[in-house]
Parts: structure tokens; C-alpha cells; sequence
């Protein structure tokens, strides 16, 4: 649970407080909180307390410490500008940080929450989350909006070149809120349970779980008008199996570079992939699918169809164009629950 909490720490904080994670013992449950002041991560376990009280201690270096422990029971004790941890044998003795100098942290959204099946989130979330943009200087484009629609939740990613879009149907909705994509991966790496809720407030979006909580700051500006960006129909439509796609992308993969688009040759009876390098040379394979439409070549970033195709659960994966200038939509066969909308390269 230190390592849980430890993952919202800042490792290039310049305040040395933010280094290190707030114990607190109370009523027979040891919570650990730690922050960045944007990210917070709290975490509870019950244990056998023979003294109550609070302590700060140095995130990475105790959960570290703790995991290296032999199996058994730990114990832990603050005295004196020190914390001892121990462990059939080991004993480690931290320096201890002030405990008035943490920071006074909000609880988070309040009101009843929203719950959700845990593992249909984090799977939502890692689906949409490829398309986040992770560049800070365009703080809009690194979150994930939440809004409510009329079926569910929708989750909605975009970096400019690619558009993820998710919908829960029969999901409820606390609200709409841009939450930060860095923060929303630490649920499934820290508070991840059967069932987690859903909070969100002015400026904090609050996730729960028998496990502990994740609160983020929610991101305070306005999210791209993505709707306009999903045409009502595409004329050309292929289906082709997911792991044979996915499988040639990689090999053709080994020929390009980032800045070496994969073309596709969209035809009666599937699709053919080529990528040409010219100081290295080719790959070119063709993949049996079902196609209907007027024969195209249209060229995509192959990392980033490969993310697309990746995140697509069903067995076969549909690609819809228009023409080889517009984007185009990779969806599973089973429905358009989950949409990725990819920019072509132009050739």
C-alpha cells in the first residue's frame, strides 16, 4: 500500500515535503497519503495498533524498503525524528519529515457517487487513453472528458491527429469533467477494486474504491468540439481479423521509422499492407478480409494505427474511409461502442 500511494508522488518536486507519504494510524487503520498537490493517491489497510498517531516518511525509499522485506509481518515505529520499519530481521530507520509541513489536502468531490464496474473502467480508460496527447504545453488535449449522453458515460481522448472515443452504456454519470489522463492511470495501478466511484466537482474529479481513493485536479478549459469530427456514414468499409492486422503492422513496423507512414491498398477481398524505406527497402503483405468500396490507397502513422487496432477488443477490427485525405474510423465488428478516428498521411 506505501508503493500505491508512493505512484502520485512527484519525483522532481522542489519541496521536500512532496517526497514523502502521510501515515496515519487511527482506529485500527493505517492510511497512507501521498501527493504532488495535483495528484493524490490515499490508501488504507487494517492493522494491529498499538499507538496512534502521524508521520511522514520518504515515499519511494519506504516502499521500497517494505517490499524488500522478508514475507511476514512489518512493523513500524516513529520516535524521535525517526521511523523504524522491521521485518523478521531487517530493520530500516528513516528520517522522519514534518508532519505540519504537508499539505492540507481537499477530500475531494463530495455527494453521492456514481459506481461503476471496476474493470469495465480501467478497460475504457485504456482504450481512450492512447489517443491522450501527452504534451503539457497543450494541457487540454493530455485529459480524458467524461460526459453524460442519453445511453451512459462516454469517455473522449483526442491529441489533434487521433479522436478515442468510448461509450458505457447503461453506465450513470456523475457530470462532465477533463481529468487528466496521468492521474486516471493510477487507478488501475492503485485503487482498482470489483467496483469504483465516481465523483466530480468544480475543480476535483474523486475516484473511490475498497482500496483507497484518486483524486486529480480536473482540467479548467474547454474540450475541442469533437463531434463535428465523426461523419454520419463512410462508403468504404473493410473487416479483417485483429491479431493478423495488428501482426503486420509490426512487421512492416520493422522497416518504418516514425515519420514512414504504412500505406494501405484497400481491394475486393482485403487489404494490402506496404511500407517502403528508401535506404533500407520494403515490406509489402496482403491480408485476406471483406471489403466493400472503391478500391483505395490511403496511408496511416504506424504507431499510431497500431494503437488504434490494439485497443479494439473484438476478434475482427472494421476500418471505414471516405477518401485518402479524410480520416479514417477503426471500430470493432461487434458495434460502434468504441471509435478511434485516425488522421491519413498524406502521400
Amino acid at each position: 500500500m506505501l508503493g500505491r500511494a508512493a505512484r502520485a508522488v512527484g519525483t522532481r518536486s522542489p519541496l521536500p515535503i512532496l517526497q514523502g507519504v502521510l501515515c496515519e494510524v487511527a482506529g485500527g487503520t493505517l492510511h497512507v497519503t501521498g501527493t504532488d498537490t495535483e495528484v493524490t493517491i490515499r490508501t488504507r489497510l487494517e492493522v494491529e495498533v498499538l499507538e496512534e498517531g502521524k508521520t511522514v516518511i520518504p515515499a519511494k525509499l519506504a516502499a521500497e524498503a517494505v517490499r524488500k522485506l522478508p514475507v511476514g509481518a512489518v512493523a513500524m515505529h516513529a520516535e524521535a525524528g525517526e521511523v523504524e520499519i522491521t521485518g523478521n530481521g531487517p530493520r530500516f530507520r528513516l528520517r522522519e519529515y514534518s508532519v505540519d509541513d504537508f499539505p492540507q489536502l481537499d477530500v475531494g468531490a463530495d455527494g453521492p457517487a456514481t459506481e461503476i464496474d471496476g474493470d469495465v473502467l480501467t478497460t475504457a480508460l485504456a482504450q481512450v487513453g492512447v489517443a491522450a496527447s501527452a504534451d503539457e504545453a497543450r494541457p487540454t488535449l493530455t485529459g480524458v472528458l467524461f460526459e453524460e449522453e442519453a445511453e451512459g458515460l462516454r469517455l473522449v481522448a483526442t491529441d489533434s491527429y487521433r479522436l478515442a472515443v468510448k461509450d458505457l452504456e447503461g453506465v450513470g454519470s456523475p457530470g462532465t469533467a477533463l481529468v487528466p489522463y496521468r492521474a486516471l492511470r493510477e487507478i488501475a495501478r492503485s485503487i482498482a477494486d470489483a467496483k469504483i466511484g465516481l465523483r466530480f466537482g468544480e475543480r476535483d474529479a474523486t475516484f473511490t474504491s475498497d482500496r483507497g481513493s484518486m483524486t486529480a485536479r480536473v482540467i479548467e478549459s474547454t474540450f475541442p468540439n469533437y463531434r463535428q469530427l465523426l461523419p454520419e456514414a463512410y462508403p468504404n468499409r473493410l473487416v479483417v481479423e485483429r491479431a493478423a492486422l495488428l501482426d503486420a503492422i509490426g512487421r512492416a513496423s520493422l522497416v518504418a521509422e516514425d515519420h514512414i507512414p504504412v500505406r494501405l491498398n484497400l481491394h475486393e477481398g482485403g487489404v494490402e499492407l506496404t511500407v517502403t524505406r528508401q535506404e533500407v527497402g520494403e515490406e509489402t503483405e496482403h491480408i485476406e478480409g471483406e471489403y466493400a468500396g472503391e478500391e483505395m490507397t490511403i496511408a496511416f502513422n504506424t504507431r499510431y494505427l497500431t494503437d488504434g487496432v490494439a485497443a479494439v477488443s473484438t476478434d475482427d477490427v472494421v476500418l471505414q474511409t471516405i477518401d485518402p485525405l479524410k480520416p479514417g474510423l477503426l471500430s470493432g465488428s461487434a458495434g460502434m461502442d468504441f471509435r478511434y478516428l485516425l488522421m491519413p498521411v498524406r502521400l
